[in-house]
């Protein structure tokens, strides 16, 4: 069955078949779209259609009751009702009240069911809640759709959030219906084909962060080495050969010394990725050859280690702006009052340290700056609002800068201590050293691909150029994304 009919009546139809009713306020025809269901997503699926010019039709199994939650416009009614005025209609129901429609089969013949439900955990069910209903109802259209997007999403304006949604079905006129339903509702359907597709349809709101394992795993990797570094320095090395207990700074100190470093060293990742890529298209002379696997899945990563990083800087400033709040720091700087009272010393001004604790909060403060213009130009609201030349500025040559200053924050801040000897604590280097090496790397390799020798020859490899050929190919589509057109932020 892939035509859909209607049942004969005296209303009319537009060409893809939905109904049509009079509209209460200035009595002109409305495309008429049913729900069966009243509860908060119902509501907000209501408001959505009604802004978008529908008339609506809510099927409850109290109208009374439930005609005081919706707009006076839209017909509240029973089941029966509701499904027989309209030819599209949402199930906006859990799985387990399907069969309570069954006694309604004979009015359901040729209409559009749009399955919105989803379960309580993945692959809960031997098959999927679509597919369930196609069983039940096997002379009706079901669609799969609109599960992705929530309440409160519904009822926002399609840049507050994201707006697209998957479509399936098995039937190719239905799937085109409410392909065009969710166009006029301002969303962007995606077609996902036959209802098979259900399945993965139901199990992506189910996903936690499925994009931010790999970012979040690399973060807390780095944290641990970090901190567990920084732990022996500062808290072992003091308490094994000179008997001093400082174990006090771990809460604030030590994590201190971690975050700033965890947050240097993945926005280095950030960009090293994008290297290795150019790298690649250099030494293959094309950019239409793919990238290893593992380099695709990093450059799809860039997004989320940038938000990490910072998310690890901001925590890095709320914790140096802490720091002097210690009871701890109040008792060092009493105890060094009092020496310099004993020692009969006047002034104890350091113009070099001065100037260097000086400019280091000054690079600190402008590479945080330049984060969060990069964290602000990722969110989807403000990137669509800027043209491509504008948010590839902001997200490569200002993200490099903030890694350059981020660099001599940290060069400002270790200073000679990365040449003393007893810095060097069970001959580890401080831990700013090891945290810098990442960064000067990715700055030096920005540097060598800015030469012309290199930059000319991958300008044109981007272009289309392949060294094998020794000319310029028309354009085609590659089958991977280039490095330059993947999001950093």
């Amino acid at each position: 069955m892939d035509s859909i009919s209607m049942a004969a009546g005296s209303a009319s139809f537009l060409p893809n078949g939905v109904k049509m009713m009079a509209s209460r306020e200035c009595g002109r025809l409305a495309a008429v779209v049913g729900i069966v269901g009243s509860g908060d997503f119902s509501k907000s699926l209501t408001l959505r259609l009604l802004r978008s010019g529908f008339g609506v039709v809510v099927g409850s199994r109290q109208p009374k009751r439930a005609a005081e939650a919706f707009p006076h416009v839209v017909d509240v009614t029973h089941h029966e009702d509701a499904v027989d005025k309209a030819s599209i209609i949402f199930l906006a129901i859990r799985r387990e009240h399907y069969a309570s429609l069954w006694g309604l089969k004979h009015l359901l013949v040729g209409k559009v069911l749009v399955d919105v439900s989803n379960n309580r955990r993945r692959n809960q069910y031997p098959e999927s809640n679509a597919e369930y209903l196609a069983s039940l109802f096997p002379e009706s259209f079901v669609v799969k759709g609109f599960n992705v997007i929530s309440a409160w999403a519904m009822q926002s304006t399609a840049k507050d959030t994201c707006n697209q949604v998957y479509i399936c079905s098995n039937s190719l006129v239905a799937r085109q219906q409410v392909q065009e339903l969710a166009r006029q509702m301002g969303f962007a359907p995606l077609d996902m084909g036959a209802l098979s597709s259900a399945r993965d349809i139901e199990n992506m709101p189910l996903r936690l962060f499925p994009a931010w394992r790999g970012p979040v795993l690399a973060a807390v990797a780095l944290s641990i080495f970090f901190f567990a570094y920084s732990f022996v320095r500062d808290i072992i090395h003091p308490y094994v050969h000179g008997g001093q207990s400082l174990f006090y700074k771990i809460p604030v100190e030590v994590v201190n010394h971690t975050v700033p470093a965890v947050a240097i060293t993945l926005l280095a990742l950030v960009y090293l990725a994008g290297q290795l890529a150019a790298v690649h298209q250099l030494g293959y002379g094309t950019k239409y050859r793919r990238f290893p696997p593992w380099l695709d899945e990093w450059l799809g990563y860039r997004k989320q280690l940038g938000l990490l990083s910072f998310f690890f800087a901001g925590v890095h400033t709320l914790y140096s702006l802490c720091l002097p709040l210690r009871k701890s720091e109040r008792y060092l700087l009493m105890n060094m009052a009092y020496q310099q009272v004993h020692a009969n010393i006047e002034s104890s001004w350091n113009e070099e340290e001065v100037w260097r604790v000086e400019m280091y909060l000054s690079f600190g403060i402008m590479s945080l700056g330049l984060l969060s213009l990069l964290a602000v130009t990722s969110i989807p609201s403000v990137s669509s609002a800027l043209n491509w030349r504008e948010f590839s500025f902001i997200q490569s040559t200002l993200g490099y800068i903030a890694l350059l200053i981020a660099t001599f924050h940290g060069l400002l801040f270790g200073w000679r201590r990365a040449f003393e000897e007893e810095a060097y604590r069970f001959y580890l280097p401080p831990s700013f050293v090891i945290a810098l090496v990442l960064p000067v790397m990715v700055i030096l390799g920005k540097i060598l691909l800015l030469l012309p020798c290199f930059s000319r020859k991958l300008h044109l490899i981007r272009r289309g150029w392949q060294a094998s050929q020794g000319r310029r190919d028309p354009p085609r589509s590659a089958n991977h994304l280039s490095p330059e057109r993947v999001t950093i932020m």
